[in-house]
């Protein structure tokens, strides 16, 4: 990639991007696709409309740092969990609304779903407990679990919410009436999790260098390793098939199908030059994955042709967010030293 020219890449032809001055800590879009968001460490939130580039706005949410961001399930907006214990409402125009207040512990997750008729479902994690609430910011249970939770994520259904912590990860029906989780354990340190869009299993991210899985309903243990580096990213194509992941210096697809992953090598796209994979973000509508890397390069790959398309070149520090429109037509990414961008992939 470094001998590819600056014209080659996508940003200069159809990218909008701006030097935020923080770190990127995640970029959405919102639910209904015009507002691209980037939450950043110095606690403010920038919002991109993205039929309107000029008007990026800076407003300010947390006192501290974001710790994470998703788009309003039924709003125009996105929902933001900080470390002085807030998680916060930021409408598309830039008011802002208090949902939940933790007090002294940090708001380290935050989840969200849409349902019919304009509702939805948020969940935010501190310290052990996580809370559930309706769209309107009522609380409907609070979910208690052995350790810090360090991920949450609804499943493709918005029926079940899982949590990984400590020795394993927990899923919770989220319409029960007596909460009883499942217990999915592995003993170590789990970072991260993620469900299947089929609910047909669950994969955390370990503090050692790989992956460990559950196959849903057995529970049948699936080990994922041989990485150079710890897995913080983690994504599935749109029907499951392949989970993308970064952790090595090129995007890791392991094969969801066919009997995989366990018995089947993974398939590596991009990179290969030693400069680690920071974020993947698989398309909603399509089978390709989007790449960012530690020397800030981001390249979108056809997971069936293998063909790279480089979209943002080495020269903005590495990549720490990014995020595809659901109608997976616009990318959203930001970097660590605060560069962020929006790259139109619409037909013209």
């Amino acid at each position: 990639m470094s001998a590819t020219t600056r014209a080659a890449f996508l940003l200069h032809t159809r990218g909008t991007f701006r030097n935020l001055d923080a770190f990127v800590v995640a970029a959405r879009f919102s639910r209904d696709g015009r507002t691209a968001g980037f939450a950043l460490g110095d606690g403010t939130v920038r919002l991109a409309p993205v039929r309107s580039p000029e008007d990026w706005r800076s407003i300010t949410v947390h006192d501290g740092a974001v710790l994470d961001f998703e788009a309003d399930p039924a709003g125009n907006g996105f929902i933001s969990g900080g470390d002085d214990g807030k998680l916060r409402r930021i409408g598309a125009d830039g008011n802002l609304s208090d949902i939940a207040n933790f007090g002294m512990k940090w708001v380290e997750q935050v989840a969200t779903y849409p349902l019919d008729k304009g509702k939805g479902l948020i969940a935010a994690s501190a310290g052990k407990l996580v809370r559930l609430f309706d769209q309107s910011g009522t609380l409907l249970k609070e979910l208690t679990h052995p350790s810090t939770v360090t991920g949450l994520v609804f499943d493709g259904k918005g029926k079940r919410i899982g949590a990984s912590h400590y020795n394993g990860a927990s899923l919770w029906f989220v319409a029960a009436k007596t909460d009883t989780p499942r217990k999915l354990e592995w003993k170590g340190s789990h970072t991260g999790i993620l469900i299947h869009p089929e609910g047909e299993a669950v994969v955390t991210a370990m503090q050692e260098n790989a992956l460990h899985g559950w196959k849903l309903p057995e529970g049948q243990h699936m080990r994922m390793s041989g990485y150079p580096a710890k897995t913080e990213s983690l994504s599935f194509t749109r029907n499951g098939k392949w989970l993308a992941t970064s952790g090595a210096d090129t995007v890791v697809l392991w094969p969801f199908f066919g009997g995989g992953p366990m018995g089947k090598s993974p398939t590596e796209l991009a990179g290969g030059d030693g400069i680690l994979c920071t974020r993947v973000a698989c398309n909603p509508k399509d089978e390709v994955v989007a790449a960012g890397f530690a020397d800030g390069l981001v390249v979108v790959a056809d997971i069936g042709s293998a063909r790279i398309l480089p979209i943002v070149p080495p020269e903005h520090g590495p990549i720490s967010a990014l995020a595809w429109s659901a109608d997976g037509s616009q990318l959203a990414m930001g970097s660590e030293t605060g560069f962020a961008a929006v790259i139109d992939f619409a037909q013209r």
